[in-house]
């Protein structure tokens, strides 16, 4: 196995003058931590036992307890945590995770799912030696249900490692897990435990395969609809850790830092755990993902001499464009893979009311505005439960019925983001998106998020139809008020975009290949010809079509179309071909993003907010929940009631938000 930890044996090793070193920064009063973190981070975890058995033989002290003594906080958490042995971090990990009165679930499963056999049989052994008990008996007594029955299978470390292959097997497996969940109402959990528990990470990766053919979806996609809480949460971390490892820590890292505040239990034992295996391949994986490399989101997430020996661990800074190493090109390939093979079900959270009186709304609404006040509560349970067809016929029923112009009337009664909000659920969808892109270009300044957000998003009808309610309402065409607020390069994509003629079909795999060879190509000309490349290519092809040519870049480069655009490119042209790329990998995933930055930190941007809920929420808001959920481990809901408490989203505005995100995930 090819060596990718961060941190290796140290040359010219002499464990005494280590120890001595080690005594002298603790010696006196107050202590050189710089000292000490700058030894302990250059040295092998073998290495480190040497220094604490050289140390109790110099000195006659336990160098664990003097560090503990001199430190504090979580560096000294981290330290202290550096100098125990592999299996006894981990053992101390689970010890801590299952004592006391709550237990913190989310700590086994990351240390479970993601150990081969031989350090899970240390682990238990290091954790009958420190505790005077059996961690098996000690997780029953804690956990319960199909949670408990996996965590289980997974302690007994007896996943099959041989890397033999049985192909009948395989099919075998993939239709018995499929037989086990999606073709039968309920789900036969004991199936799904038996094969995810014990079968080789060969087989697995194989089966994934085989199942998506058959199923039509991939096999986290069933497990998130099938299964639930915890026991969800373990299989959806057996699944990423047989995919790919590193893959699965580097989400779990960036989880751990962002937004307010650090999980930093979480951060120091996957920092500590890796250094010596994988911590490479993370840092690649974390650059493949997310918009900063691992070492700078450390640097802005922590301080002091914690940031310092979490930096050194880390190992450095990453080149986000540099090539990849063969195991982060092998997981870029199969995303895209995956993202072409994946047929998800997009599905809205709010639908047709069942029992439908345009007439009778119209009434009720009337009601609700006329004489002194309005009754916000009886407008919104209206408006926010009815599809924006029904919404339409309740405008002409009001203006029949009543002789009276709906829209004037719930703008003369309702105010601020309430009144943004239910006026843009009752617009058609191409007057909403018309009005939104008309907002982003009027005044001083140009949003050009918005901007790139609905051109990039939208299918040809849905532009076209957007042009259309633009010339309607503003007699001016779309086209020309961005050609007038834009300029250069980022001008020519927004043109393109607007145009409303992106292909539509199926991937041809020989053009496909052919465009990715292009834009390859195009990475060594000068900036002009590449962004005016990619323009040709990622502004006029199907997404069905650029996840292929997204797939073969990564093979004629190796590198990955993101990190080549945040590398290469900048300011708009970036933003815009970084939209184009997210929404034909994951449009779902794209837009929880998107609503993630609109809540997060101080203030909320609403206007952001109202456009995202309002244009996805008969359209795909359910899957956007599901992504939000699994990528930020909070729920849009939970997110919308207590993130934004410090912008406009309390009472009535917070209200119709939360009717139209449909529901706690």
């Amino acid at each position: 196995m090819v060596f990718r930890g961060t941190i290796a044996d140290a040359p010219d090793f002499d464990p005494s003058a280590d120890a001595e070193n080690l005594y002298n920064a603790m010696k006196g009063i107050g202590s050189d931590k710089e000292a000490i973190l700058e030894l302990i981070t250059v040295r092998s975890n073998a290495q480190r036992q040497e220094i604490i058995t050289a140390y109790k033989c110099s000195f006659g002290k336990d160098l664990i307890d003097d560090l503990k003594y001199e430190l504090t906080g979580k560096f000294e958490r981290l330290i202290v945590s550096l100098m125990r042995t592999p299996a006894y971090h981990d053992a101390k990990e689970i010890h801590d995770a299952i004592k006391g009165a709550g237990t913190n679930e989310r700590c086994l499963i990351e240390v479970l799912a993601s150990r081969n056999n031989q350090q899970i049989h240390d682990m238990v052994a290091a954790y009958k030696d420190a505790y005077g008990s059996n961690m098996e008996e000690d997780v029953i007594s804690d956990t319960s249900g199909h949670f408990k029955k996996m965590l289980i299978v997974l302690l007994q470390g007896t996943r099959d490692e041989s890397g033999v292959v049985n192909t009948d097997l395989v099919e075998q497996d993939a239709q018995d897990l499929f037989a086990a969940g999606e073709e039968q109402w309920g789900t036969d959990e004991a199936k799904f435990i038996m094969i995810l528990g014990n079968r080789s990470v060969t087989h697995l990766r194989m089966v994934f395969d085989a199942y998506e053919k058959i199923a039509g979806k991939s096999i986290e996609d069933s497990i998130k609809s099938e299964l639930s809480g915890d026991f969800e949460r373990l299989m959806l971390a057996v699944v990423h850790c047989i995919r790919s490892v590193p893959m699965f820590f580097a989400k779990r890292l960036y989880k751990s830092m962002k937004g307010l505040g650090t999980a930093d239990n979480t951060l120091i034992r996957i920092m500590i755990s890796r250094s010596e295996i994988d911590m490479l391949d993370i840092r690649e994986c974390f650059c493949l993902n997310y918009e900063k490399s691992l070492y700078n989101m450390i640097k802005d997430d922590t301080s002091g001499d914690y940031k310092r020996t979490l930096l050194n661990l880390c190992g450095g800074d990453d080149d986000v464009a540099g090539e990849f190493f063969p195991e982060a090109a092998q997981i870029a390939y199969k995303m895209w893979e995956l993202s072409a093979m994946t047929n998800v079900q997009l599905r809205p959270t709010v639908v047709p009311a069942p029992t439908f009186d345009a007439a009778a709304d119209a009434q009720a609404l009337r009601k609700a505005m006329k004489g002194f006040g309005t009754d916000e509560d009886a407008i919104i349970d209206i408006v926010a439960q009815r599809s924006n067809a029904q919404r339409q016929e309740i405008r002409q029923a009001f203006k029949s019925l009543l002789g009276r112009d709906l829209m004037k009337d719930l703008k003369s009664e309702l105010s601020k983001n309430l009144e943004r909000l239910i006026i843009g659920l009752m617009l058609t969808p191409a007057e909403f998106d018309a009005k939104m892109m008309r907002k982003a270009m009027e005044g001083a300044g140009t949003d050009e998020h918005a901007l790139i957000e609905i051109l990039a998003t939208r299918k040809n009808e849905q532009i076209h139809a957007m042009n259309a309610a633009y010339q309607e309402a503003y007699k001016k065409s779309l086209e020309e008020a961005i050609q007038s607020d834009t300029s250069g390069h980022f001008c020519r994509i927004l043109v393109s975009l607007v145009q409303g003629a992106r292909e539509e079909g199926p991937a041809d795999n020989e053009r496909a290949d052919a465009d990715a060879q292009e834009l390859a190509n195009a990475c060594n000309a000068d900036s002009d010809d590449m962004e005016m490349k990619f323009m040709s290519i990622l502004c006029t092809r199907s997404f069905p079509h650029l996840r292929k040519v997204f797939q073969e870049f990564v093979r004629y480069s190796n590198k990955d179309i993101e990190q080549i655009i945040k590398k290469e490119m900048s300011g708009d042209v970036k933003n815009a071909f970084y939209a184009i790329v997210r929404s034909v990998k994951n449009q779902p995933s794209y837009f929880a993003d998107r609503l993630y930055k609109a809540m997060k930190g101080l203030g909320t941007d609403d206007r952001a907010l109202i456009r995202i809920m309002v244009s996805r929420s008969e359209t795909d808001l359910f899957n956007i929940r599901k992504e939000f959920k699994e990528t930020h481990d909070a729920s849009l809901h939970e997110f919308i009631q207590v993130e934004t408490v410090f912008g406009d989203t309390s009472g009535d505005y917070r209200k119709t938000l939360l009717m139209l995100c449909g529901g706690e995930d």
